[in-house]
């Protein structure tokens, strides 16, 4: 594989519009390039996003600013204990007029879902999300009813240690494409920050830069990346190397194998490329599988953690070299 391939013509003028999403972004959260790179190659994969940290660091800001400099219609839901599956879903409520029920939507009908605290609600809350994040569709009194398109669950959740939480079961967990968390900003991002504040500018002030219709064009283009075949291999003994990995209960699925897969061909978009190169499964496979993976008794009196685990496999798995 050439790691100076030529772009082909019909992945050309895409550039622009990503570098328009980032940049609209990056003048609200500010001094998080990286993370803001990794949440866009998420959503332009289809993927579901989980921003995992402590409170107050930007993880709802993060949310917001995607879903208003993508322009796609999106919803907010604020997880607590008391949340019920149908105030997620949808309910029918019976019309007395016409004698028959209507359906009622609920949040999740929306093509970018802000699932705030998610770790707050009940087990049996969060598992409300688990086929509208497999299947795009909701099913409600034996009707399913599809999502729109794009449907992303952008997650935020705090430290499971913390009072009030409730751990995400491992099914759910495997359904999110990436977590990442976004950490403390430095001094000189902080100020920024502050000043925003203290001049009143909000998350909700910044305009579109694209429209659906472009959107979908960038994930569509996302999924015409070529991959060539010993990258592929590559993808896959990466993380068939998790489930023999010391320390481990329980390896990455092949669910993992295959969104790792669709998460390097959007970040090869994102950084102006039309194929995905080794580089990319090395920078993505610890957001993509670290949190795939169960550790066992062993590795958690070692002290071990998912991402530990994956850098491990990655610095003893050899990658393809280019032709």
């Amino acid at each position: 594989m050439s790691e100076t391939a030529q772009e082909p013509p019909d992945l050309g003028g895409y550039a622009e519009a990503i570098s328009r999403i980032t940049g609209a972004v990056a003048g609200f959260v500010r001094g998080k390039p990286d993370v803001i790179e990794l949440a866009l190659t998420c959503l332009l994969a289809e993927g579901h996003l989980l921003l995992d940290d402590v409170p107050g660091v930007g993880k709802t800001s993060l949310a917001r600013a995607l879903a208003q400099a993508m322009g796609l219609r999106w919803r907010r839901i604020q997880f607590t204990p008391d949340v019920l599956p149908s105030d997620i879903t949808g309910v029918s409520i019976y019309n007395q007029g016409t004698g028959s029920f209507a359906f009622h939507k609920g949040p999740v009908f929306a093509s970018i879902v802000l699932a705030d605290e998610i770790n707050r609600a009940t087990p049996r809350t969060q598992s409300a999300l688990l086929e509208a994040m497999e299947e795009r569709t909701v099913s409600v009194d034996g009707v399913t009813r599809d999502l729109p398109r794009p449907f992303v669950v952008i997650a935020t959740q705090n430290p499971v240690d913390m009072a009030g939480t409730y751990p995400l079961p491992e099914a759910q967990l495997d359904r999110f494409l990436i977590r990442t968390s976004i950490g403390y900003p430095d001094q000189g991002a902080e100020v920024e920050v502050v000043s925003n504040h203290h001049h009143g500018v909000q998350v909700s002030a910044i305009d579109p830069v694209t429209s659906p219709e472009e959107v979908l064009a960038l994930i569509a283009a996302a999924a015409r990346v070529t991959v060539e075949p010993d990258v592929i291999e590559y993808v896959v003994r990466v993380v068939t190397a998790t489930r023999t990995a010391a320390g481990v209960a329980l390896g990455s699925s092949p669910r993992g194998s295959v969104g790792l897969l669709r998460a390097i061909r959007a970040r090869a978009l994102v950084q102006g490329r039309s194929y995905a190169t080794p580089g990319d499964v090395q920078a993505l496979a610890e957001p993509v599988l670290a949190h795939r993976i169960l550790l066992d008794v062993d590795g958690q009196a070692r002290g071990l953690t998912g991402a530990s685990v994956i850098a491990e496999v990655v610095a003893s798995t050899p990658a393809p070299q280019p032709a």
